[in-house]
């Protein structure tokens, strides 16, 4: 049974890790007053408290000073700072959990409510919420219990869930129960003396009080695949931000590597020099170092429920040793079983570009390796190859337009897959 049927959430340091955008537009505030940007622990201060009521305190400012503060301070977060954020680990899978249990959930906010909107809406956070308040236009303080008797519902066992001392003596004020999130930016001495009824240590420990019945993370095994020099490893290190943007644990790999051992054959099947190597002995070597990736790190991260990017995976052997190479589909697959059998991927991100441009804009950047040095006729065949599999396998592939600026790119591929991962409930 659920302890609360109404809960009511502290956005900054508790839903969201907002450090570096907080500080940035901080020290840019100051820096443009000319005075000086105080020590780190003192800026973690500035999270969680209304942001004038901070300038006050810690910086000595008067009432004026502190709003011409602020102005400057939306200067930049209004078109940058509210992105450099992160939504903690779990808190969706919590949010979706607690929203199928009919549970009530608001968020009561120092920060301005429209930003906090703006925010959970850029996070997809926003339909989980039954209501949100926070300061409006003009407001320099927010009185906290205040703000959580907005969005609190009549004959409700309610709970505020927050990181520091100000939200837990709201809650108190609003007659309600309370949770410190001690993973969040509040002196920790701090909180607990302010007498909360719960504390949680981390977002876990608050899954485990609020929904203690939720289901664990769910794995979900994404590929990255395209003719060489389309933007695969751009891509897969943009596309890991973004994801842990949004609150998931990541795992980027590549292939062949992967791990010690398939590093090792990485080495040899992609140096310059081959000594004569043949089409089987290639192919081997990668479905080789595949199942040492598969056994080490792959399904591994999968069963933690973590997110696994992998740039490249068992497509392109399909497309460079069965079709390029003249090996055979079947052939290929029957060497790499278990890529087919328990580490078939559930998403393959296809990053279109012509072989020529893609080859091309990889040539310009590095020397080429032993199969980038493979001739015209071969590099359009792979072309062909990834859009023969695009074909074969329209329920995985989610074909991306590569031939974009990167972060057109990752904007469309972070879509697409986001859509995807939610449509699989993956949380």
């Amino acid at each position: 049974m659920l302890l609360y049927d109404c809960v009511i959430f502290d956005l900054d340091g508790t839903l969201t890790d907002s450090q570096p955008g907080i500080f940035a537009c901080t020290k840019y505030a100051l820096e443009k007053m000319g005075l000086p940007v105080p020590p780190e622990a003192v800026l973690r201060r500035f999270l969680g408290p209304p942001l004038a009521e901070s300038f006050i305190k810690y910086c000595g400012m008067t009432e004026e000073q502190a709003a011409f503060a602020t102005g400057l301070y939306r200067e930049r977060y209004i078109p940058v700072g509210w992105k450099e954020n992160k939504v903690y680990p779990r808190i969706r899978a919590l949010l979706s959990a607690l929203k199928e249990r009919g549970v009530y959930l608001a968020v009561a906010t120092g920060k301005p409510e429209h930003t906090s909107v703006e925010i959970l809406r850029y996070f997809d956070l926003l339909p989980y919420f039954d209501a949100v308040a926070g300061p409006t236009p003009g407001d320099l303080h927010a009185d906290k219990g205040a703000l959580i008797r907005r969005v609190l519902p009549a004959g409700k066992r309610a709970v505020m869930v927050g990181d520091i001392a100000g939200d837990i003596k709201g809650a108190q004020d609003a007659d309600i129960d309370s949770v410190a999130a001690l993973y969040g930016y509040g002196e920790k001495n701090e909180t607990l003396a302010a007498h909360p009824t719960h504390a949680a240590e981390s977002p876990q420990g608050l899954c485990d009080l609020l929904c203690p019945d939720m289901d664990a993370s769910k794995g979900f095994f994404v590929t990255l695949e395209g003719v060489d020099g389309c933007g695969k490893s751009t891509q897969a290190a943009a596309l890991k931000d973004r994801l842990e943007q949004f609150g998931y644990t990541v795992r980027r790999t590549r292939e062949p590597g992967g791990c010690p051992i398939a590093e090792d054959i990485r080495k040899i099947v992609l140096a310059k020099e081959d000594g004569g190597m043949c089409a089987e002995t290639e192919a081997l070597l990668f479905a080789a170092a595949r199942a040492q990736h598969l056994t080490d790190t792959v399904l591994p991260a999968i069963a933690r429920g973590e997110i696994v990017l992998c740039d490249r995976f068992v497509d392109s052997s399909l497309v460079y040793q069965g079709m390029a190479r003249g090996l055979g589909m079947d052939w290929v697959k029957e060497i790499n079983r278990p890529a087919f059998r328990e580490g078939a991927p559930d998403a393959t991100l296809w990053l279109k570009m012509s072989h020529e441009k893609a080859l091309a804009r990889r040539l310009a950047v590095s020397q080429p390796d032993r199969i980038e040095q493979a001739g015209e006729g071969f590099h359009a065949q792979t072309e062909a190859g990834f859009s023969e599999l695009a074909r074969q396998y329209p329920h995985r592939f989610i074909p991306i337009n590569a031939d974009q600026e990167p972060q057109q790119v990752t904007e469309e591929a972070f879509s697409l897959l986001f859509r995807r991962m939610k449509e699989r409930g993956v949380l």
